[in-house]
């Protein structure tokens, strides 16, 4: 008999469906079990990424009020005279807020050195016909520049200008119209500081301060084009500094002079505490702290129209309690303060983070206790270095959030994995049960084939007759 290759072909019976229906029988509760147990696992992994991400943006407030210098900030209000501005400051955070006067008598500058009268006719004028090395130094900056046999003045003032070594010297060519003049300007300020050129050899003397053979060279520095120190007075007490930049002369703040003060003008500066940095922070504090209250609560809730990922949640209950634990804990060092709660802050009923004036404002805080405002929050015993703490044991690497969410990806693997087993086994089962139903095929159809043979061999014996009568 030949090969039956569907099964029920032999027989006649629907052995399809049968195979069919036995299998689903089979896969159908495993794999609703399967895709069930997924939901869950994505629905929760889900919550924890949230609720991670929430701690994550505290946590960066948390840093920001865990550091004193974000309490220590300070602000310069500057009043500048009716001419411009003369002056430009930056407090540090050990100025003591205050009011000063300044006035700037002097600039510093640097020195100006320029080439003697008919030294060269104009820029194409040979400085030297067998070469050789200029040095230049000015303070206590120094290098040197070699020239080659033949090099004009434009030849030395592009290599001045655009040596890697120069600390600050600018070369350029005026012509007068009859002749032309190097002038040399040096970064370099204050007194005694001025540029002085020297050289290998005596054909360089006309571009030199110091004569090769010792004595005057042809570039000499003019009375008022010296180093100059710069000069200002603070509350009627004369400063000098060899820069511009006067740092600490009023302790904790940088002063840059930018021009000299009008005749009886000067520059007034209020330097205060930052406050509103301060507020800013506690108010990104609040925000952030209970966006991470109402992630928590959305995703541990009961709600019958969606899956709550951690409803019950162990680990959202001690993250609750312990965070409503360090917001409340006593604190020390931080003068009237016992807790951030004397200081404008409460929580409401439903665990919120609110300002609050029941035992004083924020504002009458700052106003009466600054410091200990700051130490409240960033002092060795202070609510951010806790929180910080804290927040760090759940999301920092191998926190506890960290952690969860490892095992749920890893729970998940193993899901695909047994997902993957189960399909194999139901293949297996597939093919056992058509390997069974085919030779139950093959039997029928052989009980068939034998019964047709049977009726025709009994149809041919002499006086068979079929069951039916004739009417």
């Amino acid at each position: 008999m030949p090969l039956i290759t569907q099964a029920g072909i032999g027989s006649g019976l629907d052995l399809e469906q049968i195979i069919e229906a036995s299998v689903q029988a089979e896969n159908a509760p495993k794999m609703q079990s399967f895709i069930q147990r997924d939901e869950r696992l994505q629905v929760e992994l889900s919550s924890i990424g949230a609720v991670k991400s929430a701690l994550s943006q505290l946590k960066d407030t948390i840093e920001k009020l865990a550091d004193p210098e974000n309490f220590n900030k300070r602000l310069a209000d500057i009043s500048q005279p009716a001419s411009g501005d003369i002056i430009s400051v930056s407090p540090s955070s050990d100025i003591s807020p205050g009011n000063f006067n300044v006035e700037v008598q002097q600039l510093a500058q640097g020195s100006r050195a320029m080439s003697g009268a008919g030294a060269f006719a104009d820029n194409t004028s040979v400085v030297s016909a067998s070469g050789g090395t200029l040095s230049f130094a000015a303070g206590d900056k120094s290098f040197d520049l070699t020239l080659d046999a033949g090099a004009t003045l434009s030849d030395l003032r592009d290599a001045i200008n655009n040596s890697d070594a120069n600390f600050g010297v600018t070369a350029n060519i005026i012509n007068t119209g009859s002749e032309a003049k190097l002038v040399l300007t040096s970064s370099e300020t204050g007194v005694g500081n001025d540029l002085v050129i020297t050289n290998d050899n005596a054909e360089l003397d006309a571009v030199s301060t110091i004569a090769n053979g010792g004595g005057a060279g042809g570039m000499s520095i003019a009375a008022g084009d010296e180093a100059k120190d710069a000069k200002i007075t603070v509350d009627g007490i004369e400063i000098v500094n060899d820069s511009n930049v006067f740092k600490d002369a009023v302790q904790g703040m940088t002063i840059t002079a930018k021009q000299v003060s009008a005749a009886g003008e000067s520059a007034d500066i209020n330097v205060s505490v930052d406050r509103e940095s301060v507020t800013k922070l506690v108010d990104k504090l609040i925000e952030d702290y209970n966006n991470l209250v109402g992630t928590i609560a959305y995703h541990t809730s009961y709600d019958e129209e969606r899956q709550v990922g951690l409803r019950g949640d162990a680990t959202m209950r001690s993250l609750s309690d312990q965070l409503v634990s360090v917001l409340s804990s006593e604190l020390t060092d931080a003068g009237p303060f016992t807790s951030i709660f004397d200081i404008g802050l409460g929580v409401d009923k439903k665990g919120y983070l609110e300002k609050s004036s029941i035992v004083r404002s924020l504002n009458e805080a700052m106003d009466t206790n600054y410091d200990d405002i700051g130490k409240a929050f960033a002092g060795e015993n202070g609510v951010a270095k806790k929180l910080d703490e804290l927040l760090g044991s759940f999301v920092d690497s191998g926190g506890i959030l960290k952690t969860r969410e490892q095992d749920i990806n890893n729970q998940i693997d193993e899901l695909e994995d047994d997902v993957l087993d189960h399909q194999y086994r139901m293949g297996e089962l597939e093919t056992r049960l058509r390997k069974q139903y085919s030779n139950l095929d093959v039997l029928l159809a052989q009980m068939s084939s034998t019964q047709q043979y049977l009726g025709a061999q009994l149809a041919s014996l002499p006086g068979f007759t079929s069951g039916k009568s004739s009417s």
